[in-house]
């Protein structure tokens, strides 16, 4: 029993009322979903304590931890009817973090976990789908590598034990603290360990794997937004190394499963008051949610969606007002690249929107030399096939971010959006690597780059009817501070509430 009266090792179910501090965000999401009758598959969760007491400690996985996981995935093989590790029906475990606060693409993460020579020959057997086991065993493989750092014993114990070590490790990893200290959070916190029982998005033509916003996270439209990929798993899509097609796709092949996913949608968005980011996956016509969490979205969507939850009564004035920063209306009133200039200027790459904004910079596509050239204060334009968590200094500190890979909802698309950076994603493979050292123009609210320095002129207007809504809130919430732009509004409100 762990300091605070909870066992360190929580199988996941209605009995539960940890919060995300103890449960980690992703626990926490699969919790409130199950909850809320929405399906999930089954999962138990290592504590933050957890990591808090190996770090603090200096120490590998407590043997009382280790020896609590067998029961938990007993508890999974019962409620899957399936063995973990063994035929004739197999069990296979995705390994997750997931820290209290968000940290996008920050941690590790290990699919497929539980597969070898033995149980891919199963899977075969079950699905009757050679191609398919082989894929996931590929899979699983490469990612434990990556992860883990070594090559899997065929042990499924074994590669639990070094997956879970590996998972709870990716706190301290450089990209991780960085991230921490740009954003003040706390080394402390830690992270919780996600287990959770494998669905299959890569299995056939009715399976597969996508993203959902409640409400498009780039334009603030109402709207529900997101991207699917039949016959893909989730890190496909996050890893931007599959073009996803639009959310139309999965309601055109699969209608009921497009139906539910809304459904299923609305009452998360409804149960948190906000905007949701939702992970899916479709195995065999099934639909199945693994995780939802506040959506990362660009300035002008802040501004739309406060004022939009605001007018469906979901939120307060004031917590309408709090949803907006200083910085995310200054950006909305930022200027804006001239579209005269464009129509006479050709494009030399084009691609997806995943953060608005406009930059113009030196094209640079290593990461170390991105870095480099931005403290010596040049405007760096980072340029590369696709981002992972690596990238994310030189990502903080360019002017802009695009790629060739990936779509609106890849690694790029939410860290760009989380840190504000201009970012265009999708451009093509071999679109962007060859204007290494070019001068460029990137206006990523229309998703296109251009050649040289181009002209800007004014943002959003004052009078922008959600701008205008926003200024009279806080005018009347604060009628001694009745002057002033948006921004300056907001950033007195801010500053009166932390006297």
């Amino acid at each position: 029993m762990s300091a605070a009266g909870h066992p360190p090792v929580l199988l996941l179910g209605s009995a539960i009322t940890a919060g995300p501090e103890l449960l980690g965000g992703k626990a926490w999401s699969l919790q409130r979903m199950a909850v809320l009758g929405i399906p999930v598959p089954p999962a138990f969760v290592l504590t933050t304590e957890v990591c808090r007491r190996m770090h603090s400690a200096g120490e590998s996985l407590p043997p009382e931890v280790w020896d609590a996981v067998p029961a938990a995935v007993a508890e999974l093989e019962t409620a899957t009817g399936r063995r973990f590790g063994a035929g004739p029906r197999p069990l296979l475990l995705s390994v997750r973090s997931g820290a209290a606060t968000s940290m996008p693409g920050m941690m590790d993460t290990v699919l497929n976990l539980g597969t070898n020579d033995e149980v891919e020959r199963a899977l075969a057997d079950e699905f009757g789908d050679t191609a398919f086991a082989a894929d996931t065993h590929r899979r699983f493989r490469a990612q434990f590598e990556q992860v883990v750092g070594r090559t899997p014993v065929a042990d499924p114990w074994e590669q639990l034990r070094g997956a879970i070590e590996a998972v709870i490790d990716s706190w301290r990893s450089p990209r991780a603290v960085g991230y921490r200290e740009s954003r003040g959070l706390s080394h402390d916190a830690g992270t919780a360990v996600t287990v959770q029982a494998m669905v299959f998005g890569n299995l056939d033509d009715r399976s597969g794997t996508g993203v959902l916003f409640t409400r498009n996270p780039l334009s603030g439209d109402a709207e529900p937004y997101g991207e699917w990929l039949p016959r893909g798993q989730g890190e496909d899509v996050v890893s931007g190394r599959a073009d996803a097609l639009p959310l139309a796709e999965l309601a055109a092949a699969m209608p009921e499963v497009h139906a539910d996913l809304l459904a299923a949608a609305a009452r998360l968005e409804a149960d948190a008051r906000d905007v949701q980011d939702i992970e899916f996956t479709v195995e065999r016509g099934a639909l199945w949610l693994l995780q939802s969490r506040v959506a990362k979205r660009t300035p002008e969507a802040a501004i739309r969606h406060a004022v939009l939850l605001r007018q469906a009564g979901l939120i307060t004035t004031g917590e309408a007002l709090d949803r907006v920063t200083p910085e995310q209306a200054r950006a909305l009133l930022d200027p804006r690249l001239d579209r005269a200039e464009p129509a006479a200027t050709a494009a030399v790459a084009t691609g997806k929107p995943a953060c608005p904004g406009i930059a113009t910079g030196r094209v640079v596509t290593d990461s170390g030399e991105a870095e480099e050239r931005a403290d010596r204060g040049e405007a760096v334009i980072l340029a590369r096939p696709t981002t992972d968590p690596d990238d994310v200094m030189a990502m903080s500190v360019a002017a802009a971010v695009i790629t060739e890979l990936g779509g609106s909802t890849s690694h790029a698309a939410v860290v760009c959006r989380e840190m504000a950076v201009p970012c265009v994603v999708g451009c093509g493979t071999g679109s962007l690597m060859v204007l290494a050292g070019q001068t460029v123009t990137v206006d990523a609210t229309a998703g296109a780059v251009y050649p040289g320095e181009l002209t800007v002129v004014s943002g959003a207007p004052a009078d922008d009817p959600d701008i205008a809504l926003l200024t009279r809130w806080a005018r009347a919430e604060s009628p001694d501070s009745a002057t002033g732009s948006l921004p300056d509004l907001l950033l007195r409100r801010k500053m009166e509430r932390v006297r």
